[in-house]
């Protein structure tokens, strides 16, 4: 198989995955949704897995320009940082680009900081 045939065919297979996504709900759910167990599961649900997704992700990318010796420390306080950062100023209604840029420039400002002062062990 060429590889145009091949990518076209991935593309068919991921369209076809994310209509029955979301056509799936529609077929199951017809009628108003009146449990409130159901409406509150559905309503944070989106957000959960957002957050599954991306909470254990932040821990595993900032490993930045630092000795071998010391990634494992700096990464895991650079990535606390940014986390603790982005906390804040969305706990302070901040929209998410800003909330977003806060994060980086302090895991930025930590990882620099790393470089002319590394970990002492």
């Amino acid at each position: 198989m060429n590889e145009i045939a091949y990518t076209l065919m991935m593309v068919a297979v991921m369209a076809l995955v994310t209509y029955l996504i979301r056509m799936i709900p529609f077929v199951f759910f017809r009628k108003k949704i009146k449990s409130r167990f159901v409406n509150s599961l559905l309503y944070y649900l989106p957000y959960a897995v957002l957050a599954a997704m991306t909470f254990p992700s932040i821990f595993f990318v900032t490993s930045g320009n630092v000795p071998v010796y010391a990634v494992q420390a700096s990464a895991l306080i650079t990535a606390s940082v940014g986390t603790v950062t982005a906390i804040v100023a969305a706990i302070f209604k901040r929209s998410l680009v800003i909330v977003a840029i806060c994060a980086v420039a302090a895991v930025l400002a930590v990882s620099v900081l790393f470089i002319f002062f590394p970990l002492p062990f």
